[in-house]
């Protein structure tokens, strides 16, 4: 299966953040030319008759693909109810998929919470990129309507692409992601952070007690792993930024004014439950806006 047959996936649950993801999901399903898949988990539930959850899970959908059909008429679409815990069938999924959406909280759990345990598990053990899209503050109605590409682009007065980034190999798939989305918004600005200390300037092998000399060894070090997608992507302005202390910080600040945050999760830990590293949960709990968490 080629990149361009792996649809982006839309996770719906019939909350207002999972509306706000939807929404979201068609724009950027339009925007990167590909199909869209609807899905809604159907949790097992011996509570529940299994025809009735199948139709309510069906009306849902329905509804689904009614609503981005007003946002982008032309997407294709299609919808898929499998009977598994969410972030179970997210992650199964995800195998075939280009991109995961989902909405920060679902509609069950603590309201309290700044993020859903489904939106951080699917993060966590996903084959391909997640983005977790936070919904208003202002209450479970406050997004009934649907964001047409008109009302979208008067909503989206950030632009920006925010990406975090490591000194190592582990940024590849951050900076393709992150290039491959500012490119297909045009106007978009590139912001690849890099946050670096004294101590990890030590362990990389770089200037031990003299602070300029580390802080050059991080612009050079930015510059270096940018170098080659700068020349693949000529069309996106690039802003780096190697920052001397708390690299979450920086992204969680920086999110506030950007269209996405984009930061990565090295494989391979998820049976261990270290697929999240600090930076990235931080930044996924805390940004202001939408997040992407690349498997690296």
């Amino acid at each position: 299966m080629t990149s361009t047959d792996r649809p982006v996936i839309a996770a719906v649950d019939g909350s207002s953040h999972s509306r706000e993801a939807l929404d979201w999901a068609a724009h950027e399903a339009v925007r990167r030319g590909l199909r869209l898949a609807i899905v809604h988990a159907r949790t097992p539930d011996r509570r529940v008759e299994q025809d009735t959850q199948q139709r309510e899970a069906e009306e849902l959908l329905d509804q689904s693909v009614r609503r981005v059909s007003e946002i982008a008429p032309e997407l294709q679409t299609s919808k898929l109810a499998p009977l598994d815990f969410p972030s179970a069938a997210l992650t199964s999924l995800s195998r075939d998929a280009s991109l995961v959406v989902l909405g920060s909280r679902g509609l069950g759990g603590f309201r309290s919470l700044l993020l859903g345990s489904n939106s951080l598990a699917t993060a966590s053990m996903a084959d391909c990129p997640v983005v977790v899209v936070r919904g208003e503050p202002s209450g479970e109605d406050a997004t009934e309507a649907p964001r047409t590409a008109e009302s979208a682009g008067a909503a989206e007065t950030h632009t920006d692409i925010v990406a975090g980034v490591a000194a190592d190999e582990s940024s590849e798939g951050v900076l393709e992601f992150a290039f491959e989305t500012a490119a297909s918004r045009p106007g978009a600005r590139l912001r690849i952070v890099h946050g670096w200390t004294m101590f990890s300037s030590i362990l990389s092998g770089g200037p031990v007690f003299d602070r300029d000399a580390a802080a050059h060894s991080a612009e050079r070090t930015l510059a270096e792993l940018t170098a080659g997608w700068r020349e693949k992507y000529p069309q996106v302005e690039v802003v780096r930024e190697p920052v001397s202390g708390s690299a979450s910080r920086t992204l969680v600040t920086a999110s506030g004014t950007a269209a996405l945050t984009v930061v990565g999760r090295r494989r391979g830990g998820e049976s261990l439950g270290l697929g999240l590293s600090p930076v990235a949960q931080t930044t996924l709990t805390h940004a202001l806006g939408p997040v992407a968490v690349v498997p690296c």
